[in-house]
C-alpha cells in the first residue's frame, strides 16, 4: 500500500507539471518546446534502460535468493558507477550530432544536462531498490516526492515567473543569462534540479559504497538480466517510439510536426490514471512475485491478482474516458485538437497492465529470454504500423500502433505463460469486466454524438460507471465481504 501510494501520488505531483506547461506554452512557439522537450524525454527513457541494463531487477533477483546483500549492493552499484562514467563521456562527446538530430537550434548543452539527469538516476537506481527490498517503503516515499516537488516549484519559477520578472528588470545578470536558452532548456534543469535532490536525500544509502566488487557474483548476474536490456529497450520502443518518429515522419514542415509531437504528447499525458495503476502495481508487484513464487499456492494467489487488477484498470479507463469533458481541462486550449486518441491510449494501456501483470511468470521462472521475444514482437509491430501509417494518419496511428502492440504481447504471454507456468485465471470473470467496460464506453460515445449539453454527457458517464461498480460488487460480493473495513459495509 505504501508502495503504491507513494507512486500515486509521485505520478499525481509528476503529471501536475502537464497542466502548468502546456497553460503556459499554449502558443505556437510553445508548442514547439513542448515538442523538444518531448523528444528529449523520450530519448532519456532510452538512456535510461541501456544506463541501468537491468540491475535494479536482478538486485530484486538475488537479494531474494540468499546472496549476501552487502556483496551484492558493492558488485552492483560498482558495476553501474563505471559504465555510467563511460556511457556518459560517449554521449557527450557526439552531443552536437545529437542536437542537431533532433532539431534543438544549436543548444548541444541541452544534451549535456540530459546525460547528468541520466547519470544521477542510474546511480540512484540500486540505493532505491535496497530501500525497497528491506522494506522501507516511508523513506522511499519522501525521497521520490521531494525530489518532484523541488522540480514543480522550478519549473513554476522558470517557465511562469522569469518571463516577466526579465522582462520588468532586462539588464540583471539574471535576465541576460535567463535569454540564452529556451523554455526546453528550463525545463531540463528543473529536472536535473530534482535527480540532484533525490540523489542527495539517498546520502545514507549510497554512502556506504566502497570499491568492491564480486567478479563470480558480477558475471552471474549479467547472464540474469542481459535479456532484460532487450526487454527494456522493446519495451520502450513501445512506449516512446512512436514520439520519436511522429516529428521525423509527418508531411509538413519541421515546425508543424514538432507541434502535432505536442498535441500527442499532451493528450498521452491525460491517459495518466492508467499508467498510475500500471506504475504502482509494477513497484509493488514484482518484490512480491519473486517472494511468493516457491510457494505452492502462488498460482492461485496470482490469478486473484490478476482479476482485481482488471477490475481496477477498467475502472480507471471508464473514470477517464466518461468524463473526458472534464479532463480536457488538464491541458491547455490549443493542445485539446488531439482528444480523439485518449480513449485509444487508455484501451492500450488496459492492455499493458495485463501483460505486466502476465509477465511475472517468465520472471520467477527464469526464462527471461521468452519475455525478450514477446517484447521485441511487439517492438516490431510498433516500428512497422508507425512507418507504413504515419505519414497517412498522424498522430492516431501512433496511438493504434500503441495499442496493437499491447494486445499482442499480451495474447503472446499468456499463451507462452500457460505452457510453462499455468495460472488458472478466471478468463471468463476478467473477460465480462472487459466487455462491459468497452460497452458502457460505446454508449457514452454515442451520447456524446446526440447532445453537446456537458451537464447530460457527465451524468450520464456517472450511471455508467456507477453500472460497472454494481456489476462488480454483485460478482464479487463474497469476496469483498471477507475484506477489512469494505467488507463491513456489504456483511
Amino acid at each position: 500500500m505504501w508502495y503504491g501510494l507513494s507512486n500515486i501520488a509521485a505520478k499525481l505531483l509528476n503529471q501536475l507539471l502537464t497542466p502548468i506547461i502546456t497553460y503556459v506554452l499554449n502558443n505556437p512557439a510553445g508548442m514547439v518546446d513542448y515538442g523538444n522537450m518531448t523528444m528529449l524525454y523520450s530519448s532519456i527513457s532510452f538512456a535510461n534502460i541501456i544506463f541501468t541494463y537491468g540491475l535494479e531487477t536482478a538486485y530484486f533477483r538475488f537479494a531474494a535468493s540468499g546472496t549476501d546483500k552487502e556483496h551484492l549492493f558493492q558488485t552492483t552499484f560498482t558495476s553501474l558507477l563505471v559504465s555510467t562514467l563511460a556511457l556518459s563521456s560517449l554521449i557527450i562527446f557526439f552531443r552536437d550530432p545529437i542536437a542537431e538530430f533532433i532539431d534543438l537550434g544549436g543548444h548541444s548543452d541541452y544534451i549535456v544536462w540530459c546525460v547528468f539527469i541520466v547519470a544521477i538516476d542510474t546511480l540512484a537506481a540500486i540505493p532505491f531498490a535496497r530501500l525497497r527490498q528491506e522494506g522501507r517503503p516511508r523513506k522511499y516515499a519522501f525521497t521520490r516526492l521531494a525530489g518532484i516537488v523541488v522540480n514543480i516549484i522550478l519549473t513554476v519559477y522558470f517557465i511562469a515567473y522569469c518571463p516577466g520578472a526579465t522582462t520588468a528588470h532586462p539588464d540583471t545578470a539574471f535576465a541576460q543569462w535567463y535569454r540564452q536558452y529556451t523554455p526546453t532548456g528550463f525545463l531540463i534543469l528543473a529536472n536535473l534540479a530534482q535527480a540532484a535532490v533525490t540523489f542527495l536525500l539517498l546520502f545514507k544509502e549510497w554512502s556506504g559504497y566502497r570499491l568492491k566488487f564480486d567478479t563470480v557474483l558480477w558475471k552471474k548476474i549479467l547472464v540474469y538480466c542481459w535479456p532484460m536490456v532487450i526487454v527494456g529497450m522493446g519495451g520502450m520502443v513501445n512506449e516512446t517510439m512512436d514520439r520519436l518518429m511522429l516529428p521525423k515522419m509527418m508531411h509538413g514542415s519541421a515546425e508543424e510536426a514538432k507541434i502535432a509531437l505536442s498535441i500527442y504528447s499532451a493528450n498521452y499525458k491525460i491517459a495518466i490514471f492508467i499508467t498510475l495503476f500500471i506504475q504502482a502495481f509494477k513497484m509493488s508487484a514484482e518484490p512480491f512475485f519473486f517472494s511468493h513464487s516457491a510457494n505452492k499456492n502462488a498460482p492461485e494467489t496470482y490469478a486473484r491478482v490478476m482479476k482485481w487488477f482488471v477490475v481496477t484498470l477498467c475502472g480507471a479507463f471508464l473514470f477517464t474516458a466518461l468524463y473526458i469533458d472534464l479532463w480536457k481541462y488538464f491541458i491547455g486550449s490549443q493542445y485539446r485538437q488531439g482528444l480523439d486518441v485518449v480513449p485509444i491510449l487508455l484501451a492500450a494501456n488496459v492492455a499493458l497492465g495485463i501483460y505486466y501483470n502476465l509477465s511475472a511468470w517468465y520472471k520467477v521462472t527464469d526464462k527471461m529470454s521468452i519475455g525478450m521475444y514477446i517484447t521485441l514482437v511487439g517492438a516490431a509491430l510498433t516500428i512497422i504500423l508507425n512507418v507504413v501509417f504515419i505519414p497517412v494518419y498522424g498522430m492516431y496511428a501512433c496511438a493504434w500502433a500503441t495499442l496493437a502492440a499491447y494486445v499482442t504481447m499480451m495474447v503472446l504471454s499468456y499463451l507462452l505463460g500457460q505452457r510453462h507456468y499455468p495460472v488458472n485465471y478466471p478468463l471468463k470473470k476478467i473477460g465480462g469486466y472487459v466487455a462491459l467496460m468497452l460497452a458502457l464506453f460505446a454508449a457514452q460515445k454515442g451520447i456524446m454524438q446526440v447532445t453537446d449539453h456537458v451537464w447530460v454527457r457527465l451524468l450520464t458517464g456517472s450511471l455508467f460507471l456507477l453500472a460497472y461498480a454494481g456489476a462488480v460488487v454483485r460478482s464479487e460480493s463474497d469476496e469483498i465481504k471477507g475484506l477489512p473495513v469494505v467488507g463491513k459495509f456489504l456483511k
